[in-house]
């Protein structure tokens, strides 16, 4: 929350074999023609993914998103309702993002929780060894493997 008492919301994008946090995407308000122009800017500086992991969000459930989807060939995958240990890994990130950075900071405005919250996701990605990656931080993970990833999927 803002110190004026206005909500915002993040979009947490996380891809499922470097485990790195490929966007927080923060705004009062999250659309589905958003969420498709993120996935659309995030594809353009990577693979696509095979497929596409999230909750049933009315941004995720979109039309835009059901357009997206098709028209790029993604797979789309929502988990159960009430089922969050179907999204588990996403869940845990947002914790710990929760944890660690939204409950230590009183943000003034977008533009200071953007800043401060963009810090967090590469700090993330670039400083915190994963036991799943062997010890290697996302970034890492993701450098030594390049040639091998075959971009399976991304968490919504």
């Amino acid at each position: 929350m803002l110190v004026d008492g206005r909500r915002f919301r993040v979009l947490v994008i996380v891809d499922d074999f470097t485990r790195e946090c490929l966007a927080l995407i923060v705004d009062t308000s999250i659309s589905g023609r958003r969420v498709a122009r993120e996935l659309n800017a995030i594809v353009a500086a990577r693979k696509k993914p095979a497929i596409i992991v999230s909750d049933n969000g009315t941004e995720l459930t979109s039309h835009a998103i059901l357009c997206w989807q098709e028209e790029r060939g993604v797979e789309w995958h929502y988990i159960a309702p009430g089922k969050p240990v179907q999204n588990a890994f996403v869940e845990s990130l947002n914790g710990r993002f929760r944890d660690e950075c939204l409950n230590e900071h009183v943000f003034r405005g977008l533009p200071m929780a953007r800043r401060i919250i963009e810090a967090w996701r590469l700090d993330y990605n670039a400083a915190r060894p994963h036991t799943s990656l062997g010890g290697l931080t996302p970034n890492e993970f993701a450098a030594q493997s390049e040639k091998d990833h075959n971009r399976n999927g991304f968490w919504l």
